[in-house]
């Protein structure tokens, strides 16, 4: 077998009585320098697949330490879904393809740019993304959702380029054949996050669209960033980096620099309305006048209408009528919220009647509703008029006039759905609770809100404009001015110089460990022998630490040492690093 084996090679060996699947990753190696009796060396069974190529498995090692998580996590990413035999004698089942001649357009980009769009130039992405691939070898496109991937592979392939559509969710036949056809290069590769990955041999450039998008992240551990792969791979092969956003954050001004905007002018915003609920009457900080006001409105013209509220359920916080005590667990004595035939414990899920544990009493207010008790507020306070909740447990989207949910419902909404009108409202219920969270990326995540929701409006520029309105106690915040002054980049600037002096993400390192208590405590004594790093921690009954360093790639040789990955032999062990909402 040895004619048939590389680096990336998928091949078939004996573990433990059982035949399991694996990878190569290093041919020549001689027994002598393995760390193992011979005696327990085994022989390979087969050769199940053709894999990853050498500098994407090498890309996988570095990943794997980047973000303190096993290597098999980003092969298994980078491997075709199903098994692909080479053809004999090297040949591919495809032709190789090259790009038709074809002019560079007149305003090609040359090396690595930062590009902010407004937020209406979404529609537009395509054209945005033609003159930024690269006229010779392959170029990978890294898009946010799936619907970004129809949009941008549609456009390039009515120029003439070959595409290749990598990264969301399609049949593992379609996506075995889009990985072989990658490997032979010449192409334009579009997809999500893990098209990062793909097999291409003479990548020139890498586009990544909507760079500060979450998507781009994912939530399991080993918590990785599709874009931050992106910039290393790059790096490593000589490739152009090209960002397109209406928002850049810290991070991709400091790889980039100082971005060569598109036009991006106040036009191409949406009207925004902020109302101060400072001065609204108590108990009315949700359901203003303005935003009563905007929303009728938006229903007499036939338009649509969407709330935000980061709050699931009906009230997240509750006070006894009676005795005005807050309601709390009987069990555990954190604050208990509202379902619709009890009290349920956010923290250790116990539930009870509606009874307060101070004078009995069964009436409460709810200081802090939710999304199912603002839609029964907005409900009486808009009689005739349909509206739904959208949560992200909802399946189907409703088609009511107005909708209440949380952002999940930003994502859910269609602005195309002309059949029952455009949208013209998005209101923000509660802003501060974003531009307030407990997360050194919080201004950054609040501003991203604020634009997924504009993206779902008309621009002021155009005849009927949608209208932003954001309720917020902060109406001079960074993110609010930034927004009203459609200026972006404003947060980003003064996100900067904060960031660099506490030494949070990207000027220093920056990790969230979580888990059982035991395995917790092994994972910080380890950690607390490395003098470059600090633990804080642990808390929350020993289950959750923080570990900071002064950079990251010192704290990702820390998380490498192995008393870390001991640790999981004590229980559950979750490393979360460079965290988005945990920190």
């Amino acid at each position: 077998m040895a004619s048939s084996i590389t680096v990336g090679t998928v091949v078939r060996i004996p573990l433990h009585g059982r035949r399991v699947r694996g990878w190569v990753l290093d041919p020549d190696v001689a027994p002598e320098a393995v760390d193992a009796p011979a005696a327990r060396l085994r022989s390979l069974v087969a050769v199940v697949s053709a894999g990853p190529p050498a500098d994407v498995v090498a890309l996988c090692e570095w990943a794997a330490w980047r973000w303190a998580g096993p290597i098999a996590t980003f092969l298994r990413a980078a491997s075709p879904a199903n098994d692909v035999v080479d053809a004999p004698d090297g040949e591919d089942d495809h032709e190789t393809a090259v790009y038709p001649p074809l002019l560079a357009p007149a305003h090609a980009w040359f090396g690595d740019a930062l590009i902010v769009t407004a937020p209406d130039a979404h529609s537009h992405l395509a054209g945005a993304v033609r003159p930024l691939l690269a006229s010779e070898g392959s170029s990978i496109v890294l898009v946010a959702s799936a619907n970004d991937a129809v949009t941008v592979a549609a456009m390039v392939r009515d120029d003439g380029r070959d595409v290749v559509e990598l990264g969301f969710d399609t049949r593992a036949a379609d996506a075995t054949r889009a990985w072989q056809r990658a490997r032979q290069g010449a192409c334009v590769v579009v997809g999500g996050r893990t098209a990062v990955w793909a097999p291409v041999p003479d990548l020139a450039t890498v586009i990544v669209i909507d760079e500060g998008d979450e998507a781009f992240d994912d939530e399991r551990a080993p918590t990785w960033s599709g874009r931050d792969v992106a910039v290393e791979r790059a790096r490593r092969v000589g490739a152009s980096v090209r960002m397109i956003t209406p928002a850049p954050t810290v991070e991709a001004m400091e790889v980039l620099g100082e971005p060569a905007s598109m036009p991006a002018t106040a036009r191409g915003w949406p009207r925004v309305e902020v109302v101060d609920v400072r001065d609204q009457e108590p108990g009315q900080s949700l359901l203003t006048r303005e935003l009563a006001d905007a929303l009728r409105r938006a229903v007499d013209r036939g338009e649509r209408a969407v709330c935000v509220l980061n709050r699931t359920g009906r009230a997240r916080l509750l006070a006894c009528r009676t005795c005005r005590e807050l309601a709390r667990c009987e069990r555990c004595g954190a604050t208990v919220g509202e379902r619709d035939d009890a009290l349920e414990c956010s923290v250790c899920a116990t539930t009870r009647p509606h009874v307060c544990l101070v004078c009995h009493g069964s009436k409460f207010r709810p200081v802090r509703p939710g999304v199912a008790g603002v839609r029964d507020d907005l409900a009486a306070l808009l009689p005739r008029v349909d509206v739904a909740s959208v949560e992200a447990s909802t399946v189907d989207t409703p088609s009511a006039p107005v909708l209440v949910g949380t952002e999940a419902v930003l994502h859910r909404v269609s602005p195309t759905a002309t059949s029952i009108g455009p949208i013209g409202v998005v209101a923000y219920l509660e802003l501060d609770q974003e531009l307030l969270a407990p997360r050194f990326r919080a201004a950054e995540q609040a501003l991203w809100l604020l634009l997924r929701g504009a993206r779902l409006l008309a621009p002021r520029s155009s005849a009927r404009p949608g209208t932003l309105l954001v309720q917020t106690r902060l109406p001079e915040h960074a993110v609010v001015r930034a927004v009203v002054d459609a200026a972006p980049l404003d947060v980003t600037r003064a996100e900067r110089p904060r960031r660099e002096q506490l030494g949070f993400p990207p000027f220093g390192g920056l990790a969230a460990i979580s888990g059982e208590p035991a395995a917790i405590e092994a994972t910080c004594a380890a950690l607390r022998t490395v003098p470059s790093v600090t633990v804080l921690g642990p808390v929350d009954d020993g289950k959750r630490a923080l570990v900071r360093a002064p950079t990251w790639a010192s704290l990702s040789d820390a998380l490498a040492v192995p008393g870390v990955d001991a640790a999981r032999a004590h229980g559950r062990l979750r490393i979360d690093v460079d965290p988005r909402r945990s920190a």
